[in-house]
């Protein structure tokens, strides 16, 4: 059957780019119109009834929010832009959907000044005398640049840009426009020719090979004690039911890392929590403890591993299985006797019905009710601190005992970050997302409006700190605007936590700002917390308004810090 044409009749051809993302099956882009890319906004007019176009008030924001969309959704988030802020503001969203494999899309310019691009360029990014090199920039951060100088080639890069950032193991992937490439027409005679863009979307996700799937299964099996460590692909590939039910099925204890928290409910008999440097103590345990790891999504990297100490993973004694979408993953830090290459929601399922039911789960479960006996899980008294300043610890079980069980948290940057990660107790997969790669501060916020837009009926907060906070703040008058009714909660120790711990309270401390009066002033909702019977009340209410709300908290500086849950594993290791 004949390959299926894109157009018969001539078109205009930044109309044929918004035509192609809604090909692509893509409901959202994010961006600010600048330089040439405003040619690719009044496409999207035009596809207003399949395309929500957000409009945010910085690049980053738009950054964050669709690199979240593209982990969330397992299709591209889209960033639009001009060239030069998509790169340096944008950055941080493309930065983490590099590090953390999210599928992203950089439609942006080489805001050309046409036919005077080599004459004392403005803004340029030609990579003229002169100019900068976007290219050469964008290269550095993204899976692949591709570069559009004449109308066919913008419709045709476009197409080939969701395909690779889609292709194996995703990424963020550029899109750099001339001034003539969205300037002009495309008819069904222009070259490059042009095709339906179904063709260029990658094949349904593949399984691993059988027979390793087989040998895989029998180890898995044969093993007195597997855990298996799960990782942020799981959310990307949107494993979480057949992790859990392979999990069942053999009972086996499940930890995560740090990136992969909220990928399996803290609440289920079998988890344990985050593993590693920032992990917790009966995680750490029962890891250490294990003869077979099962390790799903997961790069394994230093903070993962509490700087490879070989206490905690340690090939010499115990068995690797390594499940990874990239060829290039599998045994890069520790080797794997079993690898198996595939989509991790396919893998797991292929091993859940290569093992049989041997009634294991409920020796797993005791095994995961033994290790938190012995070291504690989620039950200190701090998580009822009285005292004011407010303790970090209580602020964090106000928000375990009242946000809904399918709330979506959203964490920054920081020592909030670290305290959020070890002591907030996920009720349901999927149900906490942070920074899987670049740990940026200013991504909680963005975050939190990017997941409640992927999902408008589960409440969502961000939590960060004052730093993070006023780094983004900006992101509630997109909330406003855009109608998207998230909640903010910050700690607020006027500090830099994590600087200030680490190092002394040189360059680490700031006033103290009313950030929730700030709010207000916005049109936002806004409360100052100080009292810690406050909080949950002041929560409830938050969410049950359905506007955007900041609640700011008086939060004590030196009751908790990230030196008094890092792992002694992680100690250990650094002083060798």
């Amino acid at each position: 059957m004949p390959a299926e044409r894109l157009l018969a009749a001539e078109t205009n051809s930044a109309d044929l780019v918004a035509q192609v993302l809604r090909e692509a099956g893509i409901d959202m882009v994010f961006g600010i119109s600048g330089g040439h890319t405003g040619r690719i906004f009044r496409g999207l007019e035009k596809q207003q009834n399949g395309i929500r176009t957000v409009l945010v008030r910085e690049e980053s924001l738009g950054g964050v929010m669709a690199e979240v969309y593209g982990r969330l959704k397992r299709k591209p988030g889209v960033l639009i832009g001009q060239g030069p802020w998509v790169l340096g503001n944008g950055l941080l969203g493309t930065l983490e959907a590099h590090l953390s494999s999210s599928p992203m899309l950089l439609l942006t310019d080489f805001s050309d000044p046409a036919n005077l691009s080599l004459h004392g360029p403005y803004q340029s990014g030609t990579g003229d005398y002169g100019a900068w090199d976007a290219r050469t920039a964008f290269r550095g951060v993204t899976k692949q640049v591709f570069q559009a100088l004449e109308p066919a080639s913008a419709v045709q890069a476009t197409q080939l840009a969701i395909k690779h950032a889609l292709a194996g193991q995703p990424g963020p992937v550029a899109v750099l426009y001339s001034l003539a490439s969205l300037s002009g027409n495309v008819d069904a005679q222009s070259e490059p020719r042009l095709y339906a863009t179904s063709f260029y979307l990658p094949p349904a996700p593949q399984a691993a090979d059988a027979s390793l799937v087989a040998a895989a299964a029998r180890a898995l099996t044969a093993a007195k004690h597997p855990v298996i460590i799960a990782g942020n692909g799981v959310r990307i590939a949107q494993a979480y039911e057949p992790l859990e039910q392979l999990a069942d099925t053999l009972g086996i204890p499940v930890v995560t890392t740090a990136s992969g928290k909220g990928v399996f409910a803290e609440t289920h008999p079998l988890a344990l929590g985050v593993f590693g440097t920032f992990g917790l103590a009966a995680a750490n345990a029962a890891v250490a403890e294990a003869d077979l790891v099962l390790v799903v999504g997961s790069k394994l990297g230093a903070s993962d591993t509490a700087r490879e100490n070989p206490e905690l993973l340690n090939p010499a004694r115990q068995s690797f299985i390594q499940i990874d979408v990239e060829p290039r993953n599998a045994s890069w830090t520790f080797p794997a006797e079993h690898v198996l290459i595939g989509d991790a929601a396919l893998v797991l399922q292929q091993l859940r019905a290569a093992v049989s039911d041997q009634g294991r789960r409920d020796a797993g479960v005791q095994r995961v009710a033994a290790h938190r006996q012995r070291h504690g899980y989620f039950d200190a008294d701090a998580y009822e601190a009285p005292g004011t300043p407010i303790h970090p610890q209580r602020i964090i079980g106000e928000l375990r005992r009242n946000l809904p069980p399918d709330a979506i948290v959203t964490c920054d940057a920081g020592e909030n970050r670290i305290l959020m990660t070890h002591l907030y107790q996920t009720q349901r997969a999927g149900g906490f997302l942070q920074a899987a790669g670049s740990g940026p501060m200013g991504f909680a916020v963005p975050a939190a409006l990017g997941a409640k837009l992927v999902h408008p009926d589960r409440p969502v907060v961000a939590v960060c700190g004052d730093g993070g906070f006023g780094m983004s703040m900006n992101g509630m008058m997109t909330a406003l605007e855009q109608d998207i009714p998230i909640v903010t909660v910050v700690f607020n120790n006027k500090a830099l936590g994590w600087v200030l711990h680490g190092g002394g309270p040189f360059a680490a401390e700031f006033r103290d700002f009313d950030f929730a009066a700030i709010a207000r002033a916005m049109g936002c909702g806004g409360v100052r917390v100080s009292d810690p019977n406050q909080l949950g009340p002041a929560l409830k209410e938050a969410i049950a308004s359905r506007r955007p709300t900041v609640i700011d908290v008086a939060t004590s500086l030196n009751d908790i810090t990230f030196a008094d849950i890092t792992s002694p594993l992680a100690k250990v290791a650094a002083r060798k």
